[in-house]
């Protein structure tokens, strides 16, 4: 990490507005006032986001058909399936789907395909193999669908009706769906470009559940709670890693709140098996915790067992997949340590790869499930684009991640005519092609890069503002948690001190460090303990740090509280 060091000054006239109008302390007044919240209604709305505030889905493009052809099928009683995709975002989508569906009374099910066996998205053999065989009417995707064409195609030579919700990127040609619900396309004038899969779903739930009110199917009393769904959108929003801002901020939010009340049964299994305390669940801890545990089902086994679940009604049940898919993320991780260090020497024994515009490396045998997680530490390392490929026999599957600056799903367009399929966004994809067309993808992919110039240099990280040590107290801890979740367009603050005294340091496992530091401030010695992650050096530090950039956090431990700080980078 490298920071800026030059914190920009808050304007002192509308820090000193917000502070009394919210009311809010100073720090985060200047926080908020740094990233463009001059008026007092804005960053009101920012701090204490309302479903209420959520704008109309009504708008988004395809909805009205949607709507009215799911009331069509309840009325009916027939056949719905909810086809997801494997990842976080998608299980969720799925899920919300489904519970709400069967809450009104449909005879849905749903089906989320096996990444290396099946693949991603509908496909045309699972009109076949899984539509046919259960006289299934109505399909709904969700988080997927887009590059369905052939598939939508079979199912209507089926009389088989097929909604699309998904998020990911638009082709030039939409597939011939009934309705296809994408706040990306560009037709589209609901402003929610943003979405993930799950928030996507949410909408259409939204209006539908509208729709089944006005229309009598059920009650004004008897309608679900739409709220109750926000702990699901809220992982598959976070997991996907969307900006959280705009809906995206007030859905998370409410969904963090829902968690903490712990009223989902398969939830708190997996929280418990991940260590996470449900009464204080961030966005981290959905990050880092939550859903790469819910991702190894999909990647590994099969992500019926995530959405098994989500679902789960029964504790002993919920406790058993949720051991589960521990073990299947220990496994994972293994697993990815494995294939890096694999890349890693294939990089050492050819220098002059990591000079390439980009990297795209095939190897039979690799696991497709972990090629994207493994491509994305590869691409942060040598700050360039990575594919990695699985062949399989004359076909080969992988994923492809981006750095800052690099359109990836722009430049797989560039490489269409050698693809037989691909799909995604400007930073992840996944993509297959016939093995003997990998080195031509490869001279076409590295050609369409090195057209676009280099890579934009990694921007320094900006710190918000200065911070001595005494000025942390509980009303800046507490307006720094009005702030969150933090993520994508809503960084967590980066603070910097000047002249810290290290007094202590030791090793926390293999690559951290905890500390104790001081600073001599207007109010006398103050001291903080402090935590730096991913240390690459054994060496101790100097004991006088001339800057110091940090995040601010509250450590939990034994049922006390203290404000800790988080080293992000340093000079002596």
């Amino acid at each position: 990490m490298k920071p800026s060091w030059d914190a920009p000054a808050a304007d002192a006239a509308i820090v000193e507005t917000l502070c009394r109008d919210l009311p809010i302390d100073p720090v985060t007044a200047s926080i908020l006032a740094a990233r463009g919240f001059d008026d007092s209604q804005r960053a009101r709305a920012f701090l204490f986001p309302s479903l209420g505030d959520l704008r109309p889905p009504f708008a988004l493009q395809d909805m009205g058909p949607a709507v009215e052809r799911i009331a069509r099928a309840l009325a009916r009683k027939e056949r719905i399936l909810v086809f997801g995709d494997y990842d976080v975002d998608g299980i969720t989508a799925t899920a919300i789907v489904q519970e709400f569906l069967a809450h009104a009374g449909a005879s849905v099910e749903a089906y989320i395909p096996h990444r290396t066996d099946e693949g991603y998205g509908l496909r045309v053999d699972h009109v076949e193999r899984v539509l046919r065989p259960r006289g299934v009417q109505l399909v709904i995707t969700t988080d997927c669908g887009m590059s369905s064409h052939a598939a939508v195609r079979a199912a209507a030579r089926e009389s088989i009706d097929v909604i699309i919700t998904d998020h990911h990127m638009v082709p030039p040609e939409l597939p011939p769906a009934l309705a296809v619900i994408n706040p990306r396309r560009p037709d589209c004038r609901a402003g929610l470009a943003h979405l993930s899969g799950a928030g996507t779903a949410f909408c259409l739930l939204v209006c539908l559940r509208t729709h089944l009110r006005d229309s009598g199917h059920w009650s004004p009393a008897s309608a679900p709670n739409l709220k109750a769904a926000c702990d699901l959108v809220a992982l598959g929003t976070i997991a996907d890693m969307v900006p959280l801002v705009g809906d995206n901020r007030i859905l998370t939010r409410a969904g963090l709140e829902l968690i903490a009340l712990q009223q989902r049964t398969g939830l708190n299994a997996l929280m418990a098996v991940s260590r996470v305390e449900a009464c204080h669940v961030d966005a981290d801890d959905i990050a880092y915790r939550l859903a790469p545990r819910l991702n190894a089902a999909g990647r590994i086994d099969h992500a019926d067992l995530a959405l098994r679940l989500l679902t789960a009604s029964d504790p002993s049940q919920a406790r058993q997949l949720a051991r589960r898919l521990d073990l299947l993320n220990s496994r994972r991780q293994q697993m990815e340590r494995e294939l890096v260090e694999d890349i890693e020497s294939r990089l050492e024994a050819d220098p002059g790869l990591a000079q390439r515009p980009g990297i795209v490396l095939a190897q039979e045998g690799w696991h497709e499930g972990i090629l994207g997680i493994a491509a994305s530490r590869v691409a942060r390392r040598l700050h360039r684009p990575v594919v990695l490929l699985a062949r399989n026999g004359a076909q080969a599957k992988g994923s492809a991640r981006s750095v800052a600056g690099v359109d990836l799903y722009r430049v797989l367009e560039s490489c269409r005519d050698r693809l037989a399929r691909f799909g995604g966004h400007p930073m992840a994809a996944g993509l297959t092609l016939a093995v003997e067309h990998i080195e031509g993808f490869r001279r076409d992919f590295e050609s369409a890069l090195a057209a676009m110039g280099p890579p934009r240099e990694a921007g320094d990280e900006r710190i918000d503002r200065p911070l001595r040590f005494d000025e942390v107290c509980p009303e800046v801890m507490k307006g720094l948690e009005r702030l969150q979740p933090f993520g994508q367009l809503n960084p967590e603050p980066l603070f910097m001190a000047t002249d810290v005294q290290v007094e202590s340091e030791r090793r926390v496992g293999e690559r951290h460090r905890q500390l104790a530091l001081a600073q001599e401030t207007p109010a006398g010695i103050q001291r903080l303990p402090a935590v730096q992650f991913a240390v690459d050096s054994a060496a101790p530090l100097p004991r006088r740090l001339a800057r110091l950039a940090f995040h601010l956090r509250i450590n939990r431990w034994n049922g006390r509280c203290a404000p800790q700080v988080v080293v992000r980078a340093m000079e002596p």
